[in-house]
């Protein structure tokens, strides 16, 4: 018997949600939560973390690990709040990540002037390339998928793969690459590992941006099956060398993520949020600025 899955989407960040959980025991995981940001509030909220606990309450599910795919540069992430809320009789719920993390922490680290202290517990457990683990009486496996980003990691669970951004549904095609250290190369790889699956096999993705116009309007997917990506996924169609040469000529004119900056402080932290100075709910974020050599 394969997991339950339900996909839960938000529409802020185009983000896919997933809490995968096992029919027979109801132990399940959360995938890549999302913490509310406004940037034009200026505020931090839990609405959409709070709607993943009323599902999780509403299946009386048992949540045995926070999953993430990687470091992202698109949202917050919820693994904290998450933690604190469903900590029950002295039980904290492990928040994991690829071991490839520590990479993108002393990348950013550095950039916003994180205190290593912060740093050194974010992650509860950083996961191996195959290591396995189980969710009741499934079984789930870690897929290493580099290439968005170097830490990147995917899950597979039965015969769903829980990709995150190491490959988008077949209308919209490929995540950028140009994140540090990220690589078209390593990504159209990445892509070639889930397209040899079997083609029945699930690819849950990370996000959905689903054309715009009238013709191809739909509503957002959380995935497409192995066949389908094979037969349609508009960036893979025409070889390795040729993705590669694109990639990097359409990350090279993109601009940085709208929430760039106060994603990457908060997710290298594991979703935990920086000391507030004062004691009070206002917390700081980092914003780097490069000044002219006239300023200088």
């Amino acid at each position: 018997m394969g997991p339950t899955v339900h996909p839960i989407f938000e529409r802020r960040t185009s983000t896919w949600q997933y809490i995968v959980a096992c029919p027979e025991t109801s132990e399940a995981v959360i995938i890549d939560p999302v913490l509310d940001y406004s940037q034009e509030q200026l505020t931090i909220n839990t609405a959409s973390a709070d709607s993943l606990l009323d599902v999780v309450n509403s299946h009386n599910y048992k949540i045995v690990r926070l999953l993430e795919t990687h470091a992202h540069a698109d949202h917050l992430t919820a693994a904290s709040y998450l933690q604190s809320r469903l900590q029950v009789q002295g039980t904290k719920v492990p928040v994991c990540i690829g071991r490839r993390i520590r990479q993108v922490q002393d990348t950013f680290a550095k950039r916003y002037a994180v205190p290593t202290d912060e740093l050194e517990n974010a992650f509860d457990h950083l996961l191996e390339d195959d290591e396995t683990f189980p969710i009741g009486n499934l079984t789930a496996k870690v897929l290493y998928l580099p290439g968005h980003t170097p830490d990147h990691v995917g899950y597979l669970i039965g015969s769903n793969v829980f990709a995150g951004d190491s490959i988008f549904n077949p209308d919209v095609g490929s995540a950028r690459c140009d994140f540090p250290n990220g690589d078209a190369e390593a990504l159209y790889q990445s892509m070639q590992k889930l397209l040899e699956l079997p083609e029945e096999f699930k690819l849950y993705t990370g996000h959905d941006y689903p054309p715009s116009t009238c013709e191809t309007k739909r509503e957002p997917m959380p995935f497409a099956t192995v066949k389908e990506q094979r037969e349609r996924n508009k960036h893979v169609a025409g070889g390795r060398e040729e993705f590669v040469t694109w990639r990097k000529t359409r990350d090279s004119g993109l601009n940085e993520p709208r929430l760039l900056h106060q994603a990457l402080q908060i997710n290298i932290r594991g979703g935990k949020l920086p000391r507030s100075p004062d004691g009070s709910r206002r917390i700081f974020l980092q914003v780097p600025v490069t000044l002219a050599e006239s300023l200088a």
